[in-house]
């Protein structure tokens, strides 16, 4: 009854549906009450964090977003120097803040690349709450443009985002290859097997394409190469069609699996996600565990995927052919179905997209969730935007 009561648009449904579930509520018990609140998430307050020319730099993308153990936000961005391509001078953009959003330091940048031709590319940040450290990992000369050879390189804050210490390069643990991480966030494994490991995971060069993880389990001290779910055909030239998986988010399952959504580069199957799992703590990544998500269809971009109170949440530009319609959409099921009420955060050019929350376990955490995204009118690399979600603020 409920979730027909639920299935309308307008305030007075709404109305009837909160005055409905409250004369429910206080009938039953308050577990039963807690599990028939419905989500329905509101755009709760957004602002802008980078834009084109800021800080005489021509373009702001790549965008990540973390809470420290602490409870601070950090929003890390590429900042490139001269202009909007992937290949360039680059720095590493940080904003931090201690209000949950409510209030931005000024920019800093905390890495710089120099007059590199081909120079730094995010990323993933990934928190350490044993440690209470932040780890940034990102790549160096990743498209080998007039520069070799490609490295993994890592960056530490231990003071809450305030300074870094000097970058270090991982290529002698992980070998020599082009490796770009996330982007997005990688975990640290809350459940068994290998509880408190260190995964990041990402995608090759273009001619060696596909998913690869690097696990750590000492806290970020030493790192090995882990699971591989390779393109097809691998080392060889690709066409449309081919399977290139790309780009991609992991997050770990209440069951200590591993699910990462990842980029279709070239469409193989669908024009939607591909959605792969590890039993093993990202050892491996079996080729019987790879799936494709029909529902979330993508025009081939980076995408915002996260599990918060039994919930998974998904952000991209929801469209087949262009980078617009930047859409949250949510899962009760592990994301085996859907909601149909999905809620657009911004209607026209969007493209990249992270997602964080504050599991501190408080009754006001549980309420939101925070989304960062790349955001234009014309184009989507304009602006770098930062959305605070209300999750039952449109009850």
């Amino acid at each position: 009854m409920l979730a027909g009561v639920g299935s309308g648009s307008n305030m007075g449904t709404r109305g009837r549906r909160a005055a409905l579930t409250l004369l429910v509520c206080a009938a039953l018990l308050p577990c039963v009450c807690t599990a028939l609140k419905q989500i329905e998430p509101l755009l709760y307050d957004e602002q802008l964090l980078w834009g084109s020319g800021w800080a005489e730099v021509n373009t702001y993308r790549i965008p990540l977003l973390t809470f420290t153990p602490t409870g601070s936000l950090l929003a890390f961005a590429e900042a490139r120097k001269e202009s909007s391509r992937d290949i360039g001078t680059k720095f590493i953009a940080v904003r931090r803040s201690t209000d949950k959003g409510a209030t931005w330091s000024p920019i800093s940048f905390i890495e710089n690349d120099g007059v590199r031709v081909d120079g730094m590319n995010l990323g993933a940040v990934v928190v350490d709450e044993e440690t209470r450290s932040v780890i940034l990992v990102y790549s160096m000369c990743f498209h080998k443009y007039q520069c070799s050879p490609s490295s993994t390189m890592m960056m530490e804050s231990k003071d809450d985002g305030v300074s870094w210490t000097a970058p270090k390069n991982l290529s002698i643990q992980l070998g020599v290859r082009s490796f770009a991480p996330g982007p997005g966030f990688g975990i640290q494994k809350r459940y068994m097997p290998h509880k408190g490991r260190l995964v990041v995971c990402g995608h090759g060069k273009v001619d060696m394409d596909g998913v690869f993880c690097i696990l750590s389990d000492d806290h970020g001290k030493n790192w090995r190469n882990g699971a591989e779910l390779k393109s097809i055909p691998y080392k060889q030239e690709k066409k449309q069609l081919d399977f290139v998986p790309d780009e991609c988010q992991p997050f770990e399952m209440r069951d200590g699996s591993i699910v990462i959504n990842v980029r279709n580069q070239n469409n193989y199957h669908c024009r939607c996600r591909i959605v792969v799992r590890s039993l093993d703590g990202g050892e491996t990544l079996p080729i019987e565990q790879v799936s494709f998500d029909h529902a979330l269809v993508d025009p081939v971009v980076a995408a915002g995927a996260l599990q918060k109170e039994g919930v998974l949440y998904f952000t991209n530009p929801a469209s087949t052919e262009h980078r617009v319609n930047l859409t949250l959409r949510w899962s009760l099921t592990n994301g085996t179905t859907w909601e149909e009420n999905a809620v657009q955060i911004w209607a026209g050019a969007s493209g990249y997209s992270c997602m964080t929350s504050l599991d501190s376990g408080s009754a006001e955490d549980k309420k939101y969730i925070y989304i960062i995204y790349e955001k234009g009118h014309k184009d989507y690399d304009e602006t770098i935007s930062f959305a605070k979600v209300h999750l039952y603020g449109g009850l």
